[in-house]
């Protein structure tokens, strides 16, 4: 990418922002539909596990975010691996045990798990995003 011009870097910077903003807005759109489509607002209970789930990372890895991707014995990133894998696992249960008790449809189901998956996509997008030496906010 060194030897795009200035203008058509910046584009493709502001063009990778915007598909980002893209994929979480729509794992927010699909959160609210299955909801609203099926007039049932118990999966929002996802919604805790969202906002729990960059709370270890933010708290206890600290700046290093090599840290979290390689075998550490620091006994802090293993209970930060523990509690973000242990929201993602409830970011998946909860739709599912509410569709085994017949809470929910399998429609909002699938809503739901789709919701998850659009999040993680996203997630991944900028982690990905950030790895670039010229994009990088450290």
């Amino acid at each position: 990418m060194a030897d795009l011009p200035g203008y058509l870097h910046n584009c493709l910077q502001t063009g990778k922002l915007v598909v980002l903003a893209i994929l979480v807005s729509g794992g927010i759109i699909l959160q609210i539909l299955a909801c609203a489509l099926y007039n049932n607002w118990w999966p929002m209970l996802t919604v805790i596990m969202y906002v729990l789930l960059p709370m270890p990372l933010m708290f206890f890895a600290g700046s290093d975010g090599y840290s979290l991707l390689s075998e550490s014995g620091n006994s802090w990133v293993n209970a930060t691996k523990f509690l973000a894998g242990a929201s993602a696992i409830g970011s998946i249960a909860i739709p599912a045990i509410l569709k085994h008790a017949g809470v929910i449809s399998w429609g909002a189901l699938a809503m739901e798990l789709s919701s998850f998956f659009v999040f993680v996509l996203a997630i991944m997008f900028y982690i990905r995003m950030n790895n670039d030496d010229d994009y990088s906010f450290f």
